[in-house]
């Protein structure tokens, strides 16, 4: 019975891993494509600014858009604010924010101070949807990977020095951006009369 059992232990871990192993694939092929069409996007965006230009100036289409004016002007024509600026793929990290809450991962450094456990569970208060987890043992790779794979949005690591709270890296998953802050003074709830 034993044996069975983690027999199918291994076998689960072994999927689950997969499954992270392909959505890791997945996302990356996705941001390769995104980068790629980055280049098209920016000579429709230049052809449909030089339309723009001469329409408001009154002057004749440049020759080398006149072929392609008739669709160049119907897109224009459907453009709102939010679609007539130029994007990259940078800008679609933050593109679905407000469509479903965040959840926000708190831990801390290893081998943190009874400070520091207290800053981090009032760091977690801050947080809307924020869970704060034990880290342990467990290095920074595998932090964040287990953290994709129970679908965190952001890692926040709360860290020391001498028991005193002193830094605190905010990372969005799955690819970033990261942003490293420093604290100074900080003073905890219970400190406070």
């Amino acid at each position: 019975t034993t044996s069975h059992y983690t027999t199918c232990s291994n076998k689960m871990g072994t999927s689950s891993e997969a499954a992270s192993s392909r959505r890791q694939t997945r996302l990356r092929r996705e941001y390769l494509y995104r980068k790629s069409l980055q280049g098209k996007e920016k000579a429709s965006y230049e052809q449909k600014r030089l339309v723009r230009a001469a329409l408001a100036a009154g002057k004749k289409l440049p020759t080398e858009l006149r072929a392609s004016y008739d669709k160049l002007a119907t897109e224009i024509q459907q453009e709102d604010s939010k679609t007539q600026v130029q994007k990259t793929h940078v800008d679609d990290e933050y593109g679905d924010a407000g469509l479903e809450d965040p959840r926000v991962c708190v831990t801390t450094s290893r081998d943190p101070s009874s400070r520091l456990k207290q800053f981090a569970k009032e760091v977690k208060l801050l947080f809307p949807n924020s869970v704060r987890i034990n880290r342990g043992n467990n290095r920074v790779d595998e932090l964040i990977e287990s953290c994709k794979q129970s679908e965190f949005t952001d890692v926040v690591v709360v860290q020391e020095t001498r028991g005193e709270p002193d830094g605190l890296v905010v990372c969005h998953l799955p690819l970033g951006p990261t942003a490293f802050f420093t604290l100074s003074g900080a003073v905890l709830r219970h400190d406070l009369e």
